[in-house]
């Protein structure tokens, strides 16, 4: 059987949903998403702004394969993930993909470099390649100098650097981000924002789900989410709408 990653097109969209719909069963169904259709290029920033219970989380899942469509398809470069087997779309996530969430989910008594590094642990990679990836990834992220640190001797701020860092490790085609800054303070969550311009300019492709509309306005383009479905996509050149 030929490996899903082999039938990526060197034109494909980083991500691509089409007419994408998730109904949770009960009396009545809830109907998370109802047919979302968005194509999210290579390079791209993208936020993803909504009122609570209006399918942010649900996109999500749908973009990170970590849930599946009950009506639709999700391609991820350009690769159909619905149905796929459970151990393909892993490969996928492993490869392709890079979560940073909310809270940091790094191990407590691990070195930022060892947490980083944990990001290839399934790559087949050497742990001297590794650990040489993980500091590189810390170095872009600028906690370099903080690699032998363990997560409670760090700030919010850095704890969510390491965990960029990782998302970062294996290089994925795009960086999805859950609420990252909604467990920091004002100052961390700007220096967080300002790192992912950094990563963008620097050619990563990321989506940031937020509730911040303030994150959201700096942000080239921002996809407004209510009910369930996209309700304005809005590109913006040097933070103002374009026609």
């Amino acid at each position: 059987m030929i490996p899903a990653e082999a039938t990526t097109s060197p034109d494909a969209p980083a991500l691509e949903l089409r007419s994408v719909s998730k109904v949770y069963p009960g009396t009545p169904p809830v109907v998370a998403l109802n047919s979302v259709s968005l194509t999210i290029q290579p390079g791209e920033m993208v936020a993803v702004v909504g009122p609570s219970g209006c399918g942010k989380s649900t996109m999500l899942h749908m973009m990170g394969t970590l849930d599946r469509p009950s009506n639709g398809q999700v391609l991820v470069d350009g690769i159909p993930t619905s149905e796929l087997s459970e151990r393909r779309l892993s490969a996928i996530r492993g490869r392709k993909l890079g979560f940073v969430f909310q809270r940091f989910f790094l191990l407590s008594g691990t070195t930022a470099l060892d947490n980083v590094a944990g990001g290839l642990l399934y790559q087949g990679v050497s742990v001297t390649e590794r650990r040489d990836r993980a500091a590189d990834a810390l170095n872009r992220v600028g906690l370099g100098h903080r690699k032998s640190h363990i997560p409670s001797k760090m700030s919010g701020g850095e704890r969510q650097r390491v965990a960029i860092a990782r998302a970062l490790v294996h290089e994925p085609t795009l960086i999805l981000a859950d609420e990252p800054t909604g467990n920091l303070d004002s100052k961390a969550s700007v220096a967080i924002t300002d790192l992912f311009e950094r990563l963008h300019a620097e050619g990563s492709t990321i989506v940031v789900v937020t509730h911040n509309t303030e994150i959201a306005a700096r942000l080239p383009r921002t996809v407004r989410l209510l009910d369930g479905e996209i309700q304005a996509d809005e590109a913006r050149f040097h933070g103002e709408p374009v026609a």
